[in-house]
């Protein structure tokens, strides 16, 4: 409700949520619910039952019933209880019926109407399905790679940021560049739903991207969604940052430390700054499958040589960036970094295989199958 979100936010409080899922990043049961657990469906009841979480079971009741203290261990079910019920109520008819009917759907889905033919026929009014951007300005040729030039930091961030950082997949805030562009299309806060039901839609995607309300951007030094626009020394939502930055064809990188693109596999986390115009990303570490996703989409995975970070080397990410790609690759080779203040130094390129080279040299994986089913070589 939003007399509690108001709450939240004017308290600053830490709010929990205890669930049985694997979706414990924070924020994304619910954008106020900072910190989420994972724990079994009986302990969420005695946790919802309880009311908070720092409540030690063995010590403390879950609550007083006609004066009593009622303790977990009073009501916790035995096995034997729990397979009486599975007995008397999961029954093996269910699944049959359910499982004899999956053929054929049901009379909803049956009398869709389908259409035929090769290509897909885009609807320009869906606001959930939108024709892709990603193979715009491709030729059949590969592009030449330029070295990047005056970048500027769009986002200077810490440790363990998440895929649901990057990307998030829950509800879309009502004060966010989604939900202004989703407004602009005629649609009412209660249709905006969530990024992850949107995920067809790119212009949502690039809005959402760093769009998680617990995002903490040492630019701004809070939990928020917002960056500084460092010629001009603005503070906006990301997406418009990027567009900032897009008007003057500046070039844009992230500093990031350990651990970067935790969590779950999420390839929006990719595509989303792809379209932000981000041309590397320079961090201490990265989690495996996002560092191969971003080579995927062309983004170039950089990282610091052992023992150095954003702080160690003094860069505060409001220095611009020029970053030294050599024309011939080479995996995990060092390439030269430079800024405007004079500072000089070396990272590793996170390019771990020959075929993530070719990948950037493409463009992408998508521009490479592009060209490889057009019988184009490396």
């Amino acid at each position: 409700p939003d007399p509690v979100v108001k709450a939240i936010d004017q308290g600053e409080l830490i709010c929990c949520g205890v669930l049985s899922g694997n979706r414990n990043f924070e924020g994304r049961i619910h954008p106020n619910i900072a910190a989420n657990y994972l724990a079994s469906p009986l302990f969420v009841i005695a946790y919802a039952i309880a009311g908070r979480v720092d409540i030690d079971f063995e010590k403390e009741p879950l609550a007083h019933v006609n004066g009593e203290d009622v303790f977990l261990r009073d009501i916790w079910p035995s096995r034997e209880e729990i397979q009486a019920v599975e007995i008397r109520h999961v029954l093996p008819a269910m699944f049959k019926e359910v499982y004899g009917k999956i053929s054929t759907g049901n009379a909803n889905w049956n009398n869709l109407s389908a259409p035929e033919g090769i290509l897909y026929p885009w609807d320009t009014a869906s606001t959930y399905i939108k024709h892709p951007p990603f193979f715009q300005g491709m030729e059949r040729e590969l592009p030449s790679k330029a070295p990047i030039r005056n970048a500027y930091t769009l986002l200077n961030l810490g440790d363990s940021v998440t895929t649901d950082h990057i990307s998030p997949a829950g509800s879309i805030p009502r004060n966010s560049p989604a939900a202004r562009y989703l407004a602009s299309r005629g649609l009412s806060a209660k249709d905006f739903n969530s990024f992850g039901s949107r995920r067809g839609n790119d212009d949502v995607m690039a809005r959402g991207t760093f769009g998680n309300i617990r995002l903490v951007n040492k630019f701004i030094g809070k939990a928020a969604p917002k960056t500084i626009h460092i010629p001009s020394g603005m503070t906006l939502d990301v997406f418009d940052a990027a567009q900032e930055y897009a008007k003057n064809q500046n070039h844009l990188i992230i500093l990031a430390g350990k651990d970067y693109g935790c969590g779950s596999s999420r390839d929006w986390a990719a595509k989303g700054p792809f379209l932000l115009g981000i041309k590397a990303v320079i961090a201490e570490s990265y989690e495996r499958i996002h560092r191969s996703n971003l080579a995927g989409m062309g983004i170039i995975p950089l990282q610091y040589e052992e023992g150095q970070s954003a702080e160690t080397l003094g860069l505060t990410g409001k220095e611009t960036f020029n970053i030294m790609i050599p024309e011939k690759l080479q995996p995990r080779q060092k390439v030269d970094v430079e800024t405007n203040s004079g500072k000089k130094f070396q990272v590793v390129l996170r390019f771990d295989t020959e075929p993530e080279l070719t990948y950037y040299r493409h463009g992408g994986i998508l521009n490479y199958m592009v060209r490889k089913l057009a019988g184009v070589s490396n």
